[in-house]
């Protein structure tokens, strides 16, 4: 027989062989499908309508030129196309916006049977409310760069802490989506939070309350939970965890709904890998806390908190 016919041979068998694999597929699927509803499997199929992960990630890239115009544009913008590039960028962002909430909030009221709120109509009213905001997201964002620029001698100008400092991106998308969660938005700002936590290694909550000129320093490891009260001016390193006490399964449904989490009063400084617990605790105002503290009792203004130098032993090797 010749090499030829032999390899044409070959090709047959294999293509006859992938075709056998292939028809073994659809029994499982069927297996599979039916094993959805079984032991409390967690699935999404029906009717009811749910946000896209994808398109709320985009709508957090969508936003930032007009948060920030000319940084993170694909073209270049002057005095005579900002108004005609922000008009459109701005369009395009209610639309993808409206249509994300609309999903969010019809996807609460079925799933939690709740009374209709007139989804459509009010996911256009709250994205109109956030275009409305975006004047008063660029002044506190302009703080948030200002606090970095005049906390970190390392950053030698504003556009450097735009393009590239995490701790601005953590925060920028925290202020967007406590935007939203402050209007009612069920589940949209926590997927764009935890994006941030994802890209960043900051972990910000969509229901913390933070005051103006605020700033992450490195933000590597940053953990603030859902209850957190910060001030003005306060600056993190990285490393801090302001969160709450643990809590037994039990007790988790019955403090859902109550402070757990600390309160960072105006101007205080917290250092890498602080850890501040409990939501009876406040760190008063002015006051700084060192590194590696472990925190769950209130300190009171314009104090000091730093645990004791260690003793260090240095032996020659010889």
């Amino acid at each position: 027989m010749s090499e030829e016919k032999i390899v044409k041979d070959e090709c047959r068998i294999d293509i006859v062989t992938s075709q056998d694999y292939r028809s073994r597929i659809h029994p499982l699927v069927d297996k599979i499908v039916a094993q959805y509803d079984k032991d409390g499997r967690f699935h999404h199929v029906g009717p009811e309508p749910i946000p896209s992960r994808k398109a709320i990630i985009d709508i957090v890239y969508n936003t930032f030129p007009i948060l920030f115009p000319g940084f993170f544009s694909s073209q270049r913008i002057d005095n005579f196309s900002v108004e005609y590039y922000l008009g459109k960028e701005i369009t395009e962002l209610f639309d993808m916006l409206t249509v994300q909430i609309q999903h969010a909030i019809r996807h609460d009221c079925i799933r939690f049977d709740k009374v209709c709120v007139r989804c459509e109509e009010r996911s256009h009213e709250i994205g109109l409310k956030f275009i409305e905001a975006i004047p008063h997201l660029q002044e506190v964002l302009s703080k948030d760069v200002r606090a970095a620029f005049e906390g970190d001698p390392a950053s030698r100008h504003f556009d450097e802490i735009i393009f590239s400092y995490p701790g601005l991106f953590a925060v920028a998308v925290y202020r967007m989506a406590h935007w939203l969660h402050s209007n009612d938005v069920p589940l949209i700002p926590r997927i764009m939070t935890e994006y941030a936590h994802n890209q960043t290694g900051i972990d910000i909550h969509p229901g913390v309350v933070i005051g103006d000129s605020f700033f992450i320093d490195h933000g590597t490891g940053v953990v603030v939970g859902e209850t957190t009260v910060i001030g003005n001016r306060v600056r993190l390193y990285q490393g801090v965890t302001l969160g709450a006490l643990s809590l037994s399964k039990d007790e988790c449904p019955l403090l859902r709904d109550t402070k757990r989490h600390p309160t960072i009063e105006d101007d205080v400084i917290v250092y890498a890998n602080a850890t501040i617990l409990g939501g009876k605790t406040v760190i008063g105002a002015r006051s700084v806390i060192g590194g590696n503290v472990w925190l769950t009792e209130s300190v009171p203004p314009d104090t000091s908190v730093f645990l004791k130098k260690p003793e260090l032993v240095m032996k020659n090797k010889v």
